[in-house]
């Protein structure tokens, strides 16, 4: 780590525990996310197609509880 990367890690960990959530939140999004964003934009379509389906009755839910129990029976 650089001196001044390490200062700048001092400086942060002065703040208020909301104050460096948002730093850190800025920091995340400064990464070049670009792929990420067309995997995340893709995933958030599915959600609303499956959430549509559900509410139109052409699906079913399973509760949490049946879902987990069948996931660690595998």
């Amino acid at each position: 780590m650089t001196p001044t990367v390490q200062q700048i890690l001092k400086n942060a960990s002065l703040l208020s525990p909301i104050d460096r959530a948002e730093l850190i939140e800025q920091l995340f999004l400064s990464f070049d996310r670009s792929e990420e964003q067309s995997v995340d934009a893709a995933w958030r379509q599915e959600i609303e197609d499956r959430l549509d389906a559900y509410d139109a009755g052409q699906i079913e839910a399973s509760p949490a509880e049946d879902v987990l129990a069948r996931i660690s029976q595998r």
